[in-house]
C-alpha cells in the first residue's frame, strides 16, 4: 500500500526504534507508549486488519505471537504482559495495518 504508514516503516521510509525484523514481521517501539514497555508487531504483508485474516495468511499471526513471547523473554517482560489488535475505529484502530500492541511495565488492570 503507498499510503499505509507501517508499509511505510518496514520499507524504511519512515524511521523507528527497531525491536525486530525477520522476512514475516516487523517490531518498533510505540512513539506515544501507553506502558514503560510498549511495542508493536506487524506483519511485512500488508493487512487492514484482523478482519483480513484468512487461512492462508493465518500462518504469519501464529509466527507474530512466537516473535511477542520470544522477545517478551529478552526484554525481561515474560512475567506479565498484554497484546492487543483493534478492529476498525469502533474499537480504536487508527493505522489500518494489522498490528500488535505490547505493553507491560505497570499494571494494567482488567476489562471487567
Amino acid at each position: 500500500m503507498n499510503d499505509c504508514l507501517f508499509c511505510k516503516i518496514i520499507a524504511g521510509e519512515i524511521p523507528s526504534n527497531k525491536v525486530y525484523e525477520d522476512d514475516l514481521c516487523y517490531a518498533f517501539y510505540d512513539i506515544n507508549p501507553l506502558a514503560p514497555t510498549h511495542f508493536l508487531v506487524i506483519p511485512k504483508v500488508h493487512l487492514a486488519s484482523a478482519a483480513e485474516v484468512t487461512e492462508e495468511t493465518a500462518p504469519v499471526v501464529g509466527h507474530i505471537y512466537a516473535v511477542i513471547a520470544k522477545l517478551a523473554k529478552e526484554l525481561g517482560i515474560a512475567e506479565g504482559y498484554r497484546v492487543v489488535t483493534n478492529v476498525g475505529a469502533l474499537a480504536g484502530q487508527t493505522v489500518h495495518h494489522l498490528h500488535f500492541h505490547v505493553l507491560s511495565g505497570k499494571e494494567l488492570g482488567s476489562f471487567n
